[in-house]
């Protein structure tokens, strides 16, 4: 009897277990694949989707569409919007993503030619409370979808709920202020949420001149002292140039591991929260200026086992830092570094490692009840790249190796280790793995290159005359070369230059312009002047006149000036005629003149102050003047400004060098009184220069640790260079 009994239950079990089956083969049959091809359509299929369905849209543009992607999918059976054709569904215009619900994914899409009427591009909820869990962007592609306003903020992936991933996606070229990528922690329904971002391609973010610049950020400070629980791991950041944090942490428990930093200005920062973890990240600067590693801030940091070549940041912007703290700090500012264990990294051939690093009268509390063990410092120049600025008797120091007269070898890697046995515990493992740039992003997506600005295109020949000169460059495109052959020319209009093109002389060029200014640089131009003269005699006799000038409104690309073998003369018809101006709101990237000459100009050669507000923004961040003469300057040769004092960036940098400046600056509309005015510049390097009978060089510092360099220049008539470090902090 109980043999029968069992051989019941048995049987029973295995109908139940039938039946199951069954019903889940019932559901795999009834989803669906829903092609639209219209919002209407998209709209009724979102509607109608069930757990296994996949909303498939059409190939083609998609203009002015705001998606709203919500439903209830299953961990077996989520609901999926993707492409026809991934890579062929082009979402442009004033359009955005929400997803909101549980079990969604979203693949395919390119948001392109474009931007979102909100704040985000993508964000993982539909409103405030109504967020997305257990949900997937893959394989989606943002390019320059920038809001057109620079300073207009705005994000382009905004993460919300919890156990959401983030993987295989492709972002370039987000140059607008605002964060690219961030996870909210504002309400309890998004923290500790075990995100996970990874294998995703952040591509270029070009310098923004201001604090907002970051490539991703993980909470703020107001809830810093909660646990975030986010992985980032396995994502390749290419050049993310924003500002001086790349990463900015601003929560807890979160773990970086098996990224790739390539040549990227700014740091890993663990600016806010506790007890993060950093390992197994590649940090490869390949000594471009600024590129750094890792900063350490508050408790129970953990840094181990990550690679650091080539890195050429300073202070703030090092290849590896650990700040001092606040006493007491209020939860925005600076807490002290107590408890971090900073173990087998090696960091080669770069410039700086800061301990107790930003130390003031406010940041006065230093390290305390950490380690510092097994780690590999190695110059092969036997430069000493170690800067201690404050008591660092709180970090216990064991094992490590710093000298220069070890020998390296490249493992299977290619990274570089000791070859000394008793050496293989010290620094990054051998077993550290390499991330690829192909293994990240979307492989249908095309990564960008590396191609220079100018003179990479066609030639095009022009002939003296009435505006031929305007003609060539309308019919110019990105990168060819305009030549001008010799004789005058006589331009009639403002030229508008809105991609890359070089203007260049052969023999003796003359231009002559009759309107308030010669060449404008739009949104997405460059200008390079190679041997040719400027002359100022056919414009208007009207005030404040310039030669080359930025557009008037708010400039999303930055922007590069070079002047070359050239002669600008006679910006004189009236005053306050510049060479050089800006508008509020434009970036240059590099302005640069060399081998050139400026002279009887009755306003500035360059005027770059335009950002007023005392905000952290600026103008440009490298303008270069070598071997080049200056004569009979009504304002200043050049007249840079920097105001406020935000922390976030590393510019301006100002160089001169081998050039002649003669009567200078001593037009009584010279408010800044001054030949060389620089406020709030960062890097200078003046040197082996001659000014006579000009206004003195001006320089106020006024932010972070500026290094301010003058040597071997000579001052015949003028004053001696005037600094001022009061405005310091």
């Amino acid at each position: 009897m109980l043999r029968k009994t069992r051989s019941f239950s048995q049987i029973a079990c295995a109908l139940i277990a039938l039946i199951a089956l069954i019903g889940l083969n019932a559901c795999a049959a009834a989803a669906t694949d829903m092609l639209v091809s219209t919002q209407a359509e998209f709209k009724d299929a979102v509607k109608a989707a069930k757990p296994g369905d996949t909303i498939v849209l059409a190939n083609g543009e998609w203009r002015d569409f705001e998606i709203l992607f919500t439903g209830e999918g299953t961990e077996d059976a989520p609901i999926t919007l993707t492409a026809e054709t991934k890579g062929d569904v082009l979402i442009t215009g004033q359009s955005n993503l929400r997803l909101a619900g549980k079990h969604l994914v979203v693949s395919g899409l390119v948001f392109r030619d474009g931007h979102s009427p909100t704040n985000t591009v993508i964000a993982f909820r539909r409103t405030k409370g109504d967020l997305a869990y257990h949900s997937r962007v893959t394989e989606v592609v943002i390019d320059q979808f920038n809001n057109p306003e620079r300073f207009e903020t705005d994000f382009w992936v905004m993460i919300y709920g919890k156990h959401n991933r983030f993987d295989h996606n492709h972002l370039e070229g987000k140059s607008n202020q605002g964060v690219t990528l961030a996870v909210k922690l504002d309400a309890e329904e998004s923290r500790e949420n075990h995100h996970r971002i990874d294998h995703n391609y952040f591509g270029p973010r070009p310098i923004l001149g201001s604090n907002g610049g970051e490539t991703l950020r993980i909470g703020t400070s107001h809830y810093s002292l909660s646990d975030s629980l986010t992985t980032v791991e396995n994502n390749y950041f290419d050049r993310c140039n924003g500002e001086v944090e790349i990463i900015s942490s601003k929560s807890g428990r979160n773990v970086f591991r098996g990224n790739l930093f390539f040549e990227s200005r700014g740091t890993l920062t663990l600016r806010h929260g506790n007890n993060n973890l950093i390992e197994n990240n590649v940090f490869l600067g390949n000594r471009v200026d600024h590129t750094g590693g890792i900063r350490v801030i508050n408790k129970g940091q953990v840094v181990r086992n990550n690679y650091m070549y080539g890195l050429t940041g300073h202070r703030f912007g090092g290849a590896l830092v650990i700040m001092n703290g606040v006493p007491n700090s209020p939860i925005n500012r600076y807490h002290q570094v107590d408890n971090a264990l900073i173990e087998n990294n090696s960091v080669i051939d770069s410039d700086h490692i800061e301990l107790a690093a930003g130390a003031d009268s406010e940041r006065s509390a230093p390290p305390i009840n950490s380690v510092f063990r097994a780690n590999l410092v190695y110059n092969a120049d036997g430069s000493k790249n170690v800067a201690v600025h404050d008591d660092i008797s709180g970090i216990a120091f064991s094992d490590n190796s710093m000298h220069e007269d070890i020998e390296l070898a490249k493992a299977d890697n290619g990274l570089l280790y000791p070859v000394d046995p008793e050496l293989a515990d010290t620094g990054a493992k051998k077993g550290l793995k390499v991330l690829e740039r192909s293994a990240t992003g979307p492989s249908w997506y095309p990564k960008p290159g590396y191609a220079d600005r100018f003179d990479t295109g066609a030639t095009h020949a022009v002939s003296p005359g009435l505006d031929t000169l305007v003609k060539a460059v309308n019919a110019a495109e990105g990168g060819d070369i305009v030549d001008l052959a010799e004789g005058d020319y006589l331009v009639s209009r403002t030229i508008r230059v809105d991609r890359p093109v070089t203007v260049r002389g052969k023999g003796e060029v003359r231009i002559e312009f009759e309107r308030t200014a010669l060449f404008e640089i739009a949104d997405g131009g460059s200008l390079k002047l190679d041997g040719i003269t400027i002359s100022g005699n056919s414009a208007p006799d009207s005030a404040g006149n310039t030669a080359i000038r930025t557009s008037r409104y708010s400039m999303l690309g930055n922007y590069a000036l070079v002047v070359e073998n050239s002669v600008v003369e006679d910006l004189d018809t009236n005053h306050s005629f510049n060479f050089f101006s800006v508008a509020k709101h434009t970036f240059a990237d590099r302005i640069e003149i060399r081998d050139s000459v400026f002279r009887n100009i009755t306003g500035a050669v360059l005027a770059l102050n335009r950002e007023l507000d005392d905000l952290g923004i600026y103008n440009a961040e490298y303008i270069t003047i070598v071997d080049s003469q200056f004569e009979n300057i009504g304002k200043a040769v050049a007249d840079i400004y920097r105001g406020g004092t935000d922390e976030s960036t590393f510019g301006p940098h100002f160089l001169m060098s081998g050039s002649a400046v003669v009567a200078a600056g001593k037009d009584k509309r010279n408010k800044s009184r001054a030949t060389i005015r620089l406020h709030g510049v960062q890097a200078t390097d003046i040197h082996d220069n001659e000014f006579a009978e000009s206004s003195p060089i001006r320089i106020a510092e006024t932010v972070g640790e500026p290094v301010t360099k003058l040597s071997g220049n000579r001052f015949d008539g003028t004053a001696e260079p005037m600094i001022d470090t009061s405005l310091r902090p």
